[in-house]
């Protein structure tokens, strides 16, 4: 595995092939919770693509991580502070350019690791994928964690809806940057078992909406860091599948 953005042209070039896989982090900059970085989303994008990236360069094929897609449809998180929320189809069409850059300089494989659930960045990278699969030259894998099979792989907290910033993402953050995660508030928040996936069916429209004024869901003092590494290692796996799938 190595990151695109270190290597040089000519490296690059050498690494293109049509068993070559590019992994594009997709993360946001979102509110969350009083205890997370508005960074998180991109910070498990990065820990996916790693760990999937370890996985799939062991089986023979080369592996590029490119820099991480940071800014994206955020709507659910607008109204609070230090959210970037971009129009979908704006994402849409950067990605589908991102990929055109890949097919033309020979790659084989986009894979997006995609940490960020909010449903309007979630159709965004449907729509990508979907054009990109129109295309001639570059296979996408995509596992869109919000769905089957791959949601029913991760955690209870996950699989309920109520994982903004809650049990699930701090866990991840705990083991990959400590640092960020501010202790003395994540240990007093209380639960908050509101259900995001079911407020967007109800057609909630805001965290606030769903049921979280401080831009949280789930049980953030139960995370630990070895629920997070366990985790990442999964994300990894789900990748890894998506990708396997595609080259075979």
């Amino acid at each position: 595995m190595q990151p695109l953005a270190a290597m040089t042209w000519e490296e690059a070039r050498d690494a293109a092939g049509a068993a070559s896989v590019a992994i594009l982090p997709v993360g946001a900059i979102e509110a969350h919770g009083p205890h997370l970085p508005l960074e998180t989303d991109v910070i498990i994008a990065q820990a996916m693509a790693r760990s999937g990236a370890e996985r799939i360069g062991a089986r023979g094929s080369t592996v590029v991580v490119l820099p991480p897609l940071t800014y994206t449809a955020a709507g659910f998180a607008q109204r609070f502070a230090g959210t970037i929320s971009l129009r979908p189809e704006t994402v849409t069409a950067t990605v589908v350019d991102i990929a055109g850059n890949l097919t033309w300089h020979g790659f084989g494989v986009l894979a997006i690791a995609n940490a960020h659930l909010d449903p309007g960045h979630l159709a965004s990278l449907e729509a990508a994928a979907n054009q990109i699969r129109r295309g001639p030259g570059l296979a996408v894998a995509f596992p869109n964690l919000a769905a089957k099979p791959w949601a029913l792989r991760l955690s209870d907290e996950f699989r309920s809806g109520a994982c903004h910033a809650g049990q699930f993402e701090t866990s991840i953050l705990l083991a990959e940057r400590p640092e960020l995660v501010r202790e003395s508030v994540r240990a007093t928040l209380p639960p908050n078992p509101a259900s995001l996936s079911r407020a967007i069916l109800e057609g909630k429209l805001s965290f606030e909406e769903a049921g979280g004024p401080r831009a949280y869901f789930g049980f953030p003092a139960q995370a630990t860091a070895e629920e997070g590494r366990a985790t990442v290692e999964v994300l990894g796996g789900i990748l890894d599948e998506a990708v396997r799938a595609e080259l075979e």
